[in-house]
């Protein structure tokens, strides 16, 4: 068989990384014994297998080199009969031979390893792609650094072990959507919930124990989602937050918000058969619903049917939430051929909306209420129309487990430990004092060294050396690392570097869209000669000629999204369409071709000659180019509460395309504030220059309970006209009525925060005031209305609510009222970092709730209970009235607040 053309070397972790198979030598498995027990599921695997050989190719599969036993050959069979294309063109079968090799010695080594069944080892324990992130050698790395810590543990003890151990390694920040591989997490020190999960399962997988990523894809009571992880242990599931252990299992920050969730599933790696609900199958994964471990359900039933009434049979139905301002589908499912399917979800609303040869239609489905729902295919494509509609999420319900004291101070006693081991970790990292002195000795500019360096975290050293090599000579040195975002920064390799830089002919930037960045211009610049390259940057179209001829669509979808790299993709000849797009960009850009993919529609586009503006890609020559463009111009009846509509907070546009399904205009959300972000006066006010087509503008006003009001408006935009239309923010009449009340002549210890520090990783922002003796809310408080919060440090939740009143900065200090942040105990108040969370507004006072007198009397009076997730956080008046409380994981409350006091 062909050789792989990296020579059996991959790239992983930042640095080339031969493949080594010693020390886990093939003895540990017994030749006659089958990994997959089951013979007629054993002779599915093996057609999924000899399908995906003959479809990629057999050079993919290289084994010829290796004496292999019957289980891991199986084992390798079940994971190339399922992995994405991607995943079998790029990395050798070595790296998936070691990978098996390392994942049954661990069986061998673990206490509870027989003690799994095959199925569940096969799906939850044997696959490494866990999500859509880079994968790297984390298990066997992570499994030497963890296995020692689990001797002598239960399959439960070293659940929460590992989780103690990844939350040492890992802390939460928010970041784009590209997802980190689980070794460049550990690097970097920190990560979103869908990096911390996938860290965490990596890390269980690791060491021989079940695990399952779990994603809520939208909450229905508020604009976010959610990931975290399930374990299994001695015949149950259990959930927990990645990196955020508590003191037992199925805890986490989100318990209530997961009760009120309408969908929660997994992607299990292959054609799984277990007892969930099954979503979707693809011929990488098969997608389940487990919102039954979280939430009261209900299932209802769907019925598709033509304009005429007869079953759509096949018909394309789609669920959706309404989050972030769009419908966004959380499930997608084929009615059967009486154009029958169904649903379980949690008790609230989505919007069902099906479609077949373009004809299509929606429904608004209530979980609970509605048993089943009929749509009919009628809606016509460019019918101009608009109609409201209220979404209601499902209710809130508390699940909390015990836990005592002495349970809770344990944790947390783990939990401070951990911390300090990761900030002396993080300490190590460049800070801007140490990266000026080095551009200094460099002879390059401070302030833009010091920007990369520090943003590079545990990948300091890369982007040092690739600073000191090139800055002083070049410019382009300063303008490759600035067309990076930050999580580039911290996980991009010295070879993309090297690689971009050293083209100087080529478009610098390397990067598309959120794939895996690999080199790829010194390759294609050896494929195509230098008079080719000429010819492609004088006619572009050319190119696009040459990629049409080169790559065929095998799996034009591709469920996973998993890109094939763009050398893979050339070499294979092979593509699905992402993949086939993101290779042309590449190769363009290697041509010194200005192209890229438009962030706001996703088409793949390119600059010609001295051309301002860019032209589509058309892959399929049949298609027409030629719609052209019109202008989408909106009036807003402006008012005090909301003056300014911001794009995905309260409005967003989608195209209705010709399979008759809504897709997002994804503009940039920025800051709205110093005019860069979308939002209507940016965007609409004056009209935007869109595509010619039927559009749907859809905005909404959330409630406080989290209930939506919905303005749906169906619009044509014509070619080289404006389309003037109205947004439309239905109006939320607040209810000021008193739900409850707290007296102010309750006490609590001032705090003061020294504002200056913003770098320091263990000093203590929160100190003592010189009024530190107890003090009466009343003293504070002036007679109007108030803000209080009782802050949980360091908790997703907390975090939230910070940014979301930082994001409100201007509009809080519009309507000067007091805003009292209290912590709990004078630990949280160490652990406190301001500036993590943006600009706060000015009048932020800080205290202790010492004894926790002021949340008990709140929880109390409002009748919450004792169990309530920080941060607990209320809008009452002076005169000891409360008219607003929300508590937990809440997006959009800074928004609320103003609302409520303006109002």
């Amino acid at each position: 068989m062909k050789k792989y053309h990296l020579s059996r070397k991959i790239y992983l972790f930042g640095f080339l990384f031969p493949i080594i198979l010693l020390g886990l030598d093939s003895c540990a498995n017994d030749f006659s014994e089958h990994f997959i027990k089951d013979r007629v599921y054993r002779q599915r695997v093996e057609e999924a297998f000899n399908y995906k050989v003959d479809r990629v190719g057999e050079q993919y599969f290289d084994v010829s080199n290796d004496s292999l036993t019957k289980p891991e050959l199986e084992a390798l069979h079940f994971l190339y009969a399922y992995m994405p294309d991607g995943d079998m063109i790029d990395l050798p079968t070595d790296y998936y031979l070691h990978n098996v090799r390392s994942t049954f010695a661990t069986r061998d080594e673990m206490p509870w390893g027989e003690k799994i069944p095959e199925l569940l080892f096969r799906h939850f324990v044997l696959p490494i792609r866990i999500n859509n992130e880079n994968l790297d050698e984390s298990r066997w790395v992570i499994h030497d650094m963890v296995a020692p810590l689990l001797k002598g543990l239960t399959m439960k003890e070293a659940i929460q072990r590992v989780n103690h151990w990844c939350h040492e390694k890992v802390v939460y920040t928010p970041s784009d959507a590209r997802t980190s591989s689980p070794l460049a997490s550990i690097k970097t020190a920190f990560g979103r919930c869908g990096e911390e999960s996938t860290f965490t399962v990596a890390a269980l997988r690791s060491v021989g124990i079940p695990a399952r990523q779990v994603y809520t894809p939208r909450w229905a009571h508020t604009d976010d989602n959610h990931a975290w992880v399930e374990a299994w242990a001695d015949g149950k599931w259990y959930f927990f937050g990645a990196c955020e252990p508590e003191p037992v299992l199925n805890l986490g920050w989100f318990n209530v918000p997961a009760s009120r969730g309408m969908l929660m599933h997994t992607r299990v790696f292959g054609d799984y058969n277990g007892p969930e609900e099954v979503m979707r199958r693809t011929i990488n994964f098969t997608e389940i619903n487990v919102i039954d471990n979280y939430a009261k359900t209900a299932k209802a039933a769907v019925h598709i049917v033509h304009a005429d009434g007869t079953p759509a049979g096949e018909a394309v139905v789609k669920f959706m939430i309404y989050n972030y301002a769009e419908f966004h589908p959380v499930a997608t499912k084929i009615a059967d051929a009486q154009g029958n399917t169904f649903l379980t979800s949690g008790m609230g609303d989505m919007v069902v909306w099906a479609a077949k040869d373009g004809q299509f239609g929606f429904k608004k489905l209530s979980f609970g209420q509605m048993k089943d729902i009929t749509i009919k295919l009628d809606a016509k494509y460019g019918d101009g129309y608009a109609m409201d509609m209220d979404l209601t999420p499902p209710p809130a319900s508390d699940n909390i487990p015990a836990v005592t004291k002495e349970q809770r101070a344990e944790n947390n006693r783990l939990l401070a430990i951990e911390d300090s081991i990761r900030n002396a970790y993080v300490a190590t990292f460049i800070t801007t004092e140490r990266a000026t002195e080095l551009a200094k000795e460099w002879g390059i500019d401070p302030l833009k060294a010091s920007r990369f360096l520090t943003a590079s975290r545990g990948n300091h050293r890369v982007i040092a050396d690739f600073l000191m090599k090139h800055a002083k000579q070049s410019q382009r040195a300063f303008d490759l690392l600035d067309a990076l975002s930050n999580k580039d920064l911290r996980d991009v390799t010295a070879a993309v570097l090297d690689d971009s830089f050293d083209h100087e002919d080529a478009f610098l930037n390397p990067r598309v869209e959120n794939e895996m960045l690999t080199p790829y211009k010194g390759y294609f610049q050896t494929v195509f000669s230098a008079a080719q390259r000429a010819v492609f940057k004088q006619n572009p179209e050319m190119l696009v000629q040459a990629v049409n001829e080169h790559v065929t669509l095998t799996d034009p979808l591709a469920p996973q999204r998993i890109s094939i790299s763009p050398r893979g993709v050339w070499e294979s000849k092979l593509a699905d369409i992402r993949s086939r797009d993101i290779c042309f960009v590449a190769a363009a850009r290697s041509c010194g071709i200005d192209a890229r993919r438009d962030y706001v529609t996703g088409k793949i586009q390119y600059k010609s000659g001295d051309d301002t503006s860019y032209t589509d890609v058309s892959f399929d020559n049949n298609v027409d180019q030629s719609s052209g463009k019109g202008i989408m111009q909106a009036d807003y009846n402006a008012n005090a509460k909301l003056t300014n509509p911001t794009y995905y907070s309260h409005f967003t546009i989608a195209q209705i395309r010709d399979d008759g399904f809504p897709y997002l205009l994804s503009y940039d959300e920025g800051e709205v504030d110093m005019g860069q972000g979308a939002s209507w006066k940016n965007l609409l006010q004056k009209g935007t220059s869109v595509d010619a087509g039927y559009y749907l503008l859809l905005s909404g006003t959330r409630l406080p309970s989290g209930k939506v009001l919905a303005h749906l408006q169906f619009l044509n935009v014509e070619p080289n006209q404006t389309t003037h239309t109205e947004l439309v923010m239905r109006d939320d009449i607040l209810n000021r009525q008193a739900i409850g009340s707290l007296s102010t002549q309750l006490d609590y210890i001032p705090l003061s925060i020294d504002k200056e520090r913003k770098t320091a990783v263990t000093d203590c922002f929160i100190t003592p005031s010189d009024e530190s003796k107890p003090t009466l809310l009343s003293k504070k408080i002036a007679k109007g209305d108030y803000i209080l919060a009782i802050l949980g440090v360091n908790q997703e939740p907390t975090n939230h609510v910070l940014r979301d009143i930082a994001k409100m900065r201007d509009q809080f200090n519009q309507i000067d009222r007091p805003i009292l942040f209290l912590f709990p105990n004078m630990s949280d108040a160490r652990k406190f970092r301001p500036y993590e969370f943006g600009q706060l507004p000015d009048h932020v006072m800080y205290g202790l709730d010492s004894d926790n007198k002021i949340q008990s009397r709140i929880k109390a009076n409002l009748k919450l209970s004792d169990n309530v997730q920080l941060p607990l956080l209320i809008v009452a008046n002076g005169d000891g009235s409360i008219y607003f409380e929300t508590h937990g994981y809440t997006i959009g409350v800074g928004e609320q607040i103003v609302k409520l006091v303006n109002n």
